[in-house]
C-alpha cells in the first residue's frame, strides 16, 4: 500500500507539479522577482511581525500561546488555500463566491500567467501572494481573545472562517465576484487596494463579536493587565512596517510605477499615524508613550491599506494623521464606553483605521496617480470616472457596512456552533495558571 499511495495521490499534484509551461516567455522576470519579494515580505508580517507584536502585549503565561497561534496559522491556512481557498476565492465561480473544483489542490496553476489578474507574473506567483493575505487575516482576529481561548476553539474557527468569510470577500472585491470588484465592473465600484474590507474591517469585525461572545478576560477592569514586554512589540511593529510595502506595493503586481506609488504612500501614512496617535496622547495624558506610538503607526498603515494605490502622497498624509487620532480615540474613549475585552484592540485599530481609510478614499481617489479610476470601470458600455466624489464614497460606505455585517454574523454563528462543540474558553483554574501551561504545557520564561 506504502509504494501504491505516490501513484494514487499523483492525479491531485501532476498538474501543478509537473504542467507544461507553455506561457513561460509572457513572464516578465522583474515583475515575478518583486512578486516573490512581496509574498515573503508579507508573511514576515505574520511571522515574526505580529507574532512579536501581539506576543510582546500579553501577559507572561500567555505569549507562546498568542505566538502560537500566528504560527500556526501559517502551516493551516496554507494548507486550506492548497485544497480549496485560492478556488474559492479566484475561480470562476458565482458573483459571490469562486468555483470549488475549478482550481482544488491548486489544478491548473503553474508558471501560465493569469490574464485575467495578473499579466506578467506566473499564476503560481499570484496564489502565493494572496496566500499571504489569507494566513495573516485570521491571524489578526487573534488578538481579541488573547488570553481565553481553548486552542481547538481558535483552529475551528480559524479553519471555518476562511472559506465562509475571507474567501467569498477576496472572490467579491478582488476576483471574479460581480458585486464590488471594479476592474471587471462589479454592481457597485468599489475600491480597496490591498485590503481594507477584504483583510481590516472583516477581521476587525470578527475581532469585536469575538470579544463580546467570549466576555472579559477574568480581572478585566479590576486587575493591571500589562504588556509584558514592549520591546517584542516594537520589534514587531517593526517588522510590520517593513511587511506592509510588500503587502501594499505588492498588491501593484509588478514592478512598475504604481508599485512605487503605492510604496510612498504606505510608508507616509504609517508615519504621520504614528505621529497623530503619539501627538493626541501627549496633549490628553502628558506623556507620549512608546506603545501608543508603535499602535499609531499601524493604525496609520491600516488606515492607508485601502487607499495606498489611489491617493497622492498628501492624500496618504492626511489620511495617516486622520487614522492615527481616530484609532487613538476608538481604543480610549470607544472601547471604554461600551467596556469590552478585544485585548489587543484588533477593532480599534485595524477595522477602524479600514473605514477611516475606505471613507476618505471616496473622496481622495486620484486619477492623475491611477489613471485606471477614470477609464477602467464602465456602465453601459461608458466609462466612468472613479475619482474622489460624493458617489464613490457612498460605494466606499455600502461594501464597508457590508463587509462588517456579513463578517460578524457569520462569526457570531460559528462561535455558537463552536462552543457547543468543544466550548470556547479555557476553564477559570487554566485562566488563571495561563494557556502556556494549559494548552501547550510549557513555559516561555524559567
Amino acid at each position: 500500500m506504502k509504494k501504491l499511495l505516490p501513484l494514487l495521490l499523483l492525479p491531485i499534484f501532476s498538474s501543478t507539479l509537473f504542467a507544461a509551461d507553455p506561457a513561460a516567455s509572457a513572464v516578465n522576470n522583474a515583475d515575478n522577482t518583486w512578486m516573490l519579494v512581496s509574498s515573503a515580505l508579507v508573511l514576515m508580517m505574520t511571522a515574526p511581525g505580529l507574532t512579536l507584536f501581539y506576543g510582546g502585549l500579553v501577559r507572561s503565561k500567555n505569549v507562546l500561546a498568542t505566538m502560537m497561534q500566528s504560527m500556526f496559522l501559517m502551516s493551516a491556512m496554507s494548507l486550506l488555500w492548497f485544497v480549496c481557498g485560492y478556488s474559492l476565492a479566484f475561480g470562476d465561480g458565482t458573483a459571490f463566491i469562486g468555483s470549488l473544483t475549478q482550481h482544488l489542490f491548486l489544478k491548473g496553476v503553474g508558471g501560465t500567467p493569469n490574464p485575467d489578474y495578473a499579466p506578467t507574473i506566473p499564476a503560481q506567483t499570484f496564489m502565493l501572494f494572496q496566500m499571504m493575505f489569507a494566513i495573516i487575516t485570521p491571524a489578526l482576529i487573534t488578538g481579541a481573545f488573547a488570553e481565553r481561548i481553548k486552542f481547538s476553539a481558535f483552529l475551528l474557527l480559524s479553519v471555518a472562517w476562511l472559506p465562509l468569510v475571507y474567501c467569498p470577500l477576496a472572490h467579491m472585491v478582488w476576483g471574479k465576484g460581480g458585486y464590488f470588484n471594479w476592474a471587471l465592473g462589479g454592481t457597485v465600484p468599489v475600491l480597496d487596494y490591498a485590503g481594507g474590507t477584504v483583510v481590516h474591517i472583516s477581521s476587525g469585525a470578527a475581532a469585536l463579536v469575538c470579544a463580546v461572545v467570549l466576555g472579559h478576560r477574568r480581572g478585566h477592569l479590576h486587575d493591571p493587565m500589562p504588556p509584558h514586554n514592549v520591546v517584542f512589540s516594537l520589534i514587531g511593529t517593526g517588522l510590520l512596517w517593513v511587511g506592509w510595502f510588500g503587502f501594499n506595493a505588492g498588491s501593484a503586481l509588478n514592478g512598475g510605477a504604481a508599485a512605487t506609488a503605492t510604496f510612498c504612500a504606505t510608508h507616509f501614512a504609517g508615519a504621520l499615524g504614528g505621529l497623530s496617535w503619539a501627538s493626541y496622547e501627549w496633549v490628553e495624558k502628558g506623556k507620549p508613550s512608546v506603545l501608543g506610538a508603535a499602535s499609531g503607526m499601524v493604525a496609520g498603515l491600516a488606515t492607508i491599506t485601502p487607499a495606498s494605490g489611489f491617493v497622492s502622497i498628501p492624500g496618504a498624509v492626511l489620511i495617516g494623521l486622520v487614522g492615527g487620532a481616530g484609532c487613538y480615540l476608538s481604543v480610549t474613549k470607544l472601547k471604554a464606553f461600551f467596556k469590552y475585552d478585544d485585548s489587543l484592540d484588533v477593532f480599534g485599530v485595524h477595522c477602524m483605521g479600514s473605514i477611516i481609510g475606505m471613507l476618505l478614499l471616496g473622496f481622495l481617489a486620484n486619477g492623475e496617480v491611477n489613471p485606471a479610476l477614470l477609464d477602467t470601470f464602465k456602465s453601459g458600455g461608458q466609462a466612468v470616472s472613479l475619482a474622489g466624489s460624493a458617489t464613490q464614497f457612498f460605494n466606499q460606505a455600502k461594501a464597508v457596512l457590508f463587509t462588517g455585517i456579513y463578517s460578524g454574523i457569520i462569526t457570531y454563528v460559528l462561535l455558537k456552533v463552536i462552543d457547543k462543540l468543544v466550548g470556547l474558553r479555557v476553564d477559570p483554574e487554566d485562566e488563571h495558571a495561563g494557556l502556556d501551561v494549559s494548552q501547550h504545557g510549557e513555559n516561555a520564561y524559567n
